[in-house]
């Protein structure tokens, strides 16, 4: 019996604010912990919240980027549950009236072939703190330096059927949201960070299966082990006749296995309703203009404006266009050494630069080599100096 993997992805995106969405504590990394929470972000009764325009604004330009609906009036909304590093007791999100509605995500898989993610939404919210289980000795502390950094959460349509397709989603989406300059990508610091929704069916039915939601996965490697895992449990299950549970399951990359974490809630099981201490959201067209004119030229447009104006082949834009910082490392290289270049360049800065940018594990930002010495090599090659 063929079976079919039915996926969709909620990707939750740090914007790149310098303070936090309702409070003007900063959202800088690696501070020591609970140096950087203010009254707010500890729910201190009495507070108000402040929200942050910029986060609005970074918002609105992500849904103009995928083509979305850009709400003129969403509404903040309670979502209450209790967690330690949740002090309020209920966090601040959206629900019915989010911020960005529709969109799309067009991807590219290995063999070629392109399909279109649907975006069903993108939602303001602010994150939680983070639980410490080191140097406590059985105890666990509380670091409430992320609580109330802003959160874009971008939900997808279960458009995806393996984790191959749910992997190009989300790197397509990793290599937007630094493009627009919303999110500065560092998985490893969690600005961008996944949960990803997975269930099977038959092939041809159009019911969907019980559904498990995987938490928290950091890395495009454990994205793709982790789906590839829960659909192999979920056939395994279904074949011999059982059923599977709906809940919040954790992947464990040292054991490559999910585990389950909590039973899965339902919408109302977090009692939304309407933040009595936040007025609705209303963008006028000012917001609007400042949104679209921060839009910068995007990946796509990008890659074939190289494959076109630089002759390269499509999959060296593909990879040039990967960051934008190695796109504008790629492009000033080849204003100095001339468009007619731009296959030298373009292999000189994928094989030579990423080579070794790779092997020192660092970003194309930090490279050693800048663009006008790269340029300069070039040069020295072109003229038979080198």
């Amino acid at each position: 019996m063929e079976w079919e993997a039915v996926i969709g992805l909620e990707i939750h995106t740090q914007l790149a604010t310098r303070s936090k969405i309702f409070s003007g504590a900063s959202t800088a990394y690696g501070a020591e912990p609970n140096t950087q929470a203010c009254a707010i972000d500890l729910g201190m009764p009495g507070v108000l919240p402040v929200l942050n325009r910029e986060a609005v604004r970074m918002a609105a330009t992500f849904g103009l980027a995928i083509g979305a609906e850009v709400s003129r009036r969403s509404i903040f909304a309670r979502k209450n549950y209790f967690y330690p590093d949740l002090p309020k007791g209920y966090q601040i999100s959206q629900y019915e009236l989010p911020i960005v509605v529709g969109g799309h995500v067009d991807i590219t898989l290995e063999d070629g072939t392109g399909k279109r993610i649907g975006v069903t939404r993108a939602h303001l919210e602010e994150d939680a703190g983070k639980s410490l289980h080191e140097d406590f000795h059985g105890m666990t502390g509380i670091d409430l330096n992320r609580a109330g950094t802003p959160l874009l959460e971008i939900v997808s349509e279960p458009d995806m059927r393996s984790a191959k397709e749910a992997v190009a989603y989300m790197k397509k989406l990793h290599t937007l949201v630094q493009h627009i300059g919303i999110c500065d990508g560092n998985m490893q610091e969690g600005s961008f960070r996944c949960d990803a929704n997975v269930s099977v069916r038959r092939k041809g039915e159009e019911r969907l299966g019980t559904r498990t939601e995987l938490k928290n996965i950091n890395s495009f490697r454990f994205v793709e082990r982790a789906i590839n895992y829960e659909i192999r449990r979920q056939i395994e299950i279904l074949e011999s006749g059982g059923a599977v549970v709906q809940e919040t399951r954790l992947y464990d990359p040292d054991r490559d296995e999910t585990r389950p974490m909590r039973s899965k809630e339902e919408a109302n099981d977090y009692r939304y309703f309407p933040d009595p201490d936040l007025l609705p959201v209303v963008i006028d067209d000012e917001l609007l203009e400042e949104a679209r004119a921060a839009l910068p030229e995007l990946p796509d447009a990008m890659r074939a404006r190289f494959v076109e104006q630089y002759g390269i082949k499509e999959e060296d834009a593909e990879t040039l266009t990967s960051s934008r910082d190695l796109a504008r490392y790629f492009e000033a290289v080849v204003e100095r050494i001339g468009a007619d270049q731009g296959r030298l360049a373009a292999n000189w800065v994928i094989v030579e630069l990423m080579g070794a940018l790779n092997r020192d594990g660092l970003e194309p930002a930090e490279a050693r080599v800048d663009a006008e010495a790269m340029a300069g090599l070039l040069a020295r090659l072109l003229d038979d100096t080198i």
